[in-house]
């Protein structure tokens, strides 16, 4: 059998991350496994009570945030099974996970990465996702199929192709890994695992989607549903995906667009719902593009921990 290295990343959320290795351990039925928790620069260290009471799982300390993509590449460095399963911490599995992810790309050597089916945790059978479709790079827009649909099995045979797996859970096979290297840590959180895809594909790999095999996910667990940190990256990160993946032409109608309809509307937002102290934070978002370039580590937000 393939061996299979399970990497997620702890921020803050010592219990979230125990609860899913309590799911690892109790519920997934795949051998052989390793597991790597990559603790993020949490305020407060767990890996030293971590390793005393979960032997035979590897643990590794980032003394600063380094962002979804920072703390995912330091587990990757450290793994050594044929398949790299990079799942959320705040996920939970189901008994065939695993061993169906590993079972499909067995069976497919086109496949370059892969994503289950996902439900909202809290509402079980609520689809969270069944795939993407593919990217309108003149917006930067796209859609996640079934998302808040109930689960009755209505996209199931979309199982295959995709346009983009999802963050909270995507298997890469390791010869795809070893061909495009780990995500863009400059992202630092959101579009970096779209970029990724967009970097597999160009390598000739097939982005695919296994509905017969489900994942738990506890959504927002981390970042919280509304935040400027969320707010400034969100939209740095929207242009940088398209600056980084589409050439000169496309990338300068998308960028009139954004002006003309993203900014004005997202600001006509801040003012109605009062969040005014989102407008600069969506102005440094733009700005940041005038200054810097695709592959510049700066990321123009202050990081608590970090910068």
């Amino acid at each position: 059998m393939k061996q299979v290295s399970i990497i997620t990343v702890n921020y803050n959320q010592p219990e979230v991350t125990e609860e899913l290795l309590k799911s690892l351990r109790e519920v997934n039925t795949y051998k052989p496994l390793e597991i790597i928790v990559v603790d993020n620069g949490s305020r407060n260290n767990p890996v030293p009570t971590w390793k005393a009471t979960y032997p035979g799982i590897t643990f590794i300390r980032s003394e600063v945030n380094t962002g979804f993509a920072g703390g995912n590449d330091l587990g990757i460095a450290s793994a050594t099974g044929d398949y790299l399963f990079l799942i959320n911490n705040d996920t939970e599995v189901t008994a065939g996970l695993i061993g169906g992810l590993v079972s499909t790309m067995e069976g497919n050597s086109a496949i370059g990465i892969i994503s289950p089916k996902i439900h909202y945790f809290d509402q079980p059978g609520m689809l969270q996702y069944a795939g993407y479709t593919p990217m309108n790079y003149f917006t930067a827009r796209n859609s996640c199929i079934g998302q808040f649909e109930k689960d009755e099995g209505q996209y199931d045979s979309l199982s295959g192709v995709t346009g983009y797996i999802h963050g909270a859970a995507m298997m890469i096979r390791r010869e795809a890994l070893e061909k495009v290297g780990g995500m863009a840590e400059n992202y630092f959180l959101y579009y970096e695992e779209l970029d990724w895809c967009e970097r597999i594909r160009r390598a000739g790999y097939e982005i695919h989607t296994d509905l017969s095999v489900l994942i738990y996910h506890k959504e927002s667990v981390s970042v919280g549903k509304r935040s400027a940190l969320k707010e400034y990256f969100m939209n740095r990160n929207r242009i940088l995906f398209i600056r980084k993946n589409t050439g000169l032409g496309t990338f300068c109608v998308f960028f009139l667009y954004f002006l003309a309809t993203v900014v004005p509307r997202n600001l006509l937002s801040y003012v109605v719902k009062r969040e005014f102290s989102f407008i600069p934070v969506l102005l440094r978002a733009v700005a940041w593009h005038f200054t810097n370039k695709t592959d510049s580590k700066h990321l123009g937000y202050v990081i608590p921990g970090q910068i």
